[in-house]
């Protein structure tokens, strides 16, 4: 359920007549359509999660909408009660795009493999992020192609062995993360399957951005690529692996919360704190900073360094979806109304008596 709501900039609590309250549970999000994953996949889990969060977001079920393209987790439309649109591969970018111009009123929710995304969707990944439509797009990332039997993908490691690579991948895996960032994307987040409480902690942070919200999430293919998270998302691993990002606070991560991160110049280190170091030498992380995001998105690229996990960049820029209608309305002032029968006659028609 939620309490408040907002008319014109206004913040309405459910007191206020004219706030409708909504209120679902998560299973009022389910379909009747088996779910047809394989056991033990992580998609289970952001599914369970995105269900159990859209009822404290107070939208009504016809007002949201979920796209995908192709790929294991484009069948994520067919599981949620509400509007959805299955499309073709690396296209649900552009056209969720389309949907949010056309329906503005609409919530757009964007689920996608990191093969889907960022190989024959790459180019329309950066040019959704740089226009920063009112959109929410999840990349689903498991570093291998789960659908087609297990090929490598975009993000899967140099030297992976698959089928279409049986001596080894030669290719350098592309950084989501820092790719969002230099194509000047306004929200970037990362989280993890098995973190259900983050998991909803990222998504409720995904929709309340203005603008195009980007959440990666590291994703377990059981089948073609288990574990490729384990490092991170494992209980005897996972806390002295991952570093928690929270605006304004220094980068603090291990079991017993006494490893630090320190800027020594523009080179991140690992320190030991006690003696010789304490919070007050670390990095804080701030949300507003690109720079410190970037190099945030490059940890791994440094030996001993945990994976970054939270909100990595968080501001404001101009909504591509409300650009259009203003400029709609500018043009409608300055011009009129128009009219489709002259503008499709156009000035070089003729009749033939």
């Amino acid at each position: 359920m939620s309490d408040i709501n907002e008319i014109n900039g206004e913040q309405l609590t459910a007191s206020d007549p004219r706030v409708e309250v909504i209120e679902y549970k998560p299973k009022d999000f389910a379909t009747d359509q088996d779910v047809r994953w394989c056991p033990g996949c992580g998609d289970y889990s952001i599914l369970a999660q995105m269900q159990r969060v859209l009822p404290s977001m107070g939208i009504k079920r016809e007002e949201i909408v979920f796209i995908a393209g192709i790929g294991c987790s484009s069948r994520f439309p067919y599981y949620m009660n509400t509007y959805g649109f299955h499309t073709i591969h690396g296209r649900a970018t552009a056209i969720a795009t389309g949907v949010k111009v056309a329906n503005p009123e609409l919530s757009v929710w964007i689920a996608a493999g990191d093969g889907d995304l960022l190989s024959i969707g790459g180019n329309h990944f950066i040019h959704m992020l740089r226009r920063n439509p009112d959109v929410n797009l999840l990349l689903f990332n498991n570093r291998i192609y789960g659908l087609t039997k297990g090929q490598y993908s975009p993000t899967s490691e140099r030297g992976k062995i698959t089928g279409s690579t049986p001596f080894g991948s030669l290719d350098d895996p592309i950084n989501p993360i820092s790719l969002a960032l230099g194509a000047d994307g306004s929200f970037i987040a990362r989280t993890m399957d098995r973190d259900p409480k983050h998991l909803q902690e990222m998504l409720i942070r995904s929709h309340k951005h203005k603008g195009t919200s980007f959440l990666e999430i590291f994703q377990n293919c059981n089948i073609y690529n288990d574990g490729a998270f384990f490092l991170y998302t494992e209980k005897d691993t996972k806390e002295d692996n991952v570093v928690f990002l929270e605006h304004g606070k220094p980068l603090i991560f291990g079991k017993e919360k006494n490893k630090g991160i320190r800027l020594d110049g523009f080179t991140p280190q690992v320190v030991e704190l006690g003696a010789e170091w304490s919070d007050n030498d670390l990095m804080i992380h701030d949300e507003k900073s690109k720079d410190k995001a970037f190099l945030l998105s490059r940890f791994d690229e440094f030996e001993g360094l945990p994976a970054p996990v939270g909100v990595f960049l968080d501001i404001e820029k101009p909504i591509y979806d409300d650009l259009v209608y203003e400029q709609i309305d500018a043009v409608k002032q300055k011009r009129g109304e128009g009219n489709l029968d002259e503008l499709l006659k156009g000035t070089q028609t003729w009749e033939v008596k």
